[in-house]
């Protein structure tokens, strides 16, 4: 191919130019066209510590002052995009019941009250999805973890159950079971989203 000799570096210029403003306009007009990327939905599947007041008064109480995150020695305390309050994820940094709870000790607003002991704790209610529970082919996992022993086996029914009753709603068996299975089968209700015949 001849290469034209009044073809200097000014058209190379020029050209290269155009070339970038045309392909920039190409893209423009195609990302345009792609429908908009949709947000995902916020998580709502967040408990409150341990020892929280009813949620109407948690929120008029909390100040975000993030002293009871800064006491939880296993880091599962963290903040709500929204509001800046405290929250626990369980599938990700379950509550692991202090003896002592700091967290509720660091609490100077009262959001967070003390009570008698862990089993007094209600962050929610583990709920199984027996659809997804491998509990029937010897996965037992979640039960052993439990701290408050509130899960069992119904070796009849080949099927794991909840003690209401014994249930604080820590989350350790939801996130147990994110480590051990391909889908989570039981997930924790947090106390709030309970009906209060619960």
């Amino acid at each position: 191919m001849a290469i034209d000799p009044k073809y200097g570096r000014r058209d190379f210029l020029k050209d290269s130019v155009l070339s970038v403003a045309k392909a920039a306009r190409e893209y423009s007009q195609h990302a345009e066209a792609l429908p908009e990327k949709v947000a995902p939905a916020p998580r709502t599947d967040w408990l409150r510590p341990p020892g929280a007041v009813a949620e109407p008064l948690f929120l008029d109480r909390c100040t975000q002052c993030s002293d009871c995150a800064k006491a939880c020695p296993h880091g599962a305390i963290v903040f709500h995009q929204g509001d800046g309050t405290p929250i626990i994820f369980p599938d990700q940094a379950p509550c692991m019941l202090c003896e002592d709870l700091p967290c509720v000790a660091a609490c100077g607003t009262e959001a967070l009250v003390s009570v008698p002991s862990r089993d007094y704790v209600r962050m929610g209610t583990a709920v199984v999805s027996h659809r997804l529970c491998t509990a029937g082919q010897g996965c037992h996992a979640c039960a052993s973890k439990c701290p408050t022993e509130a899960l069992s086996m119904d070796f009849d029914e080949q099927r794991l159950l909840v003690s209401g009753e014994r249930c604080v709603g820590c989350g350790v068996c939801e996130q147990v079971c994110k480590t051990v299975n391909d889908h989570i089968a039981i997930r924790v209700t947090p106390y709030r989203l309970l009906s209060p015949a619960c």
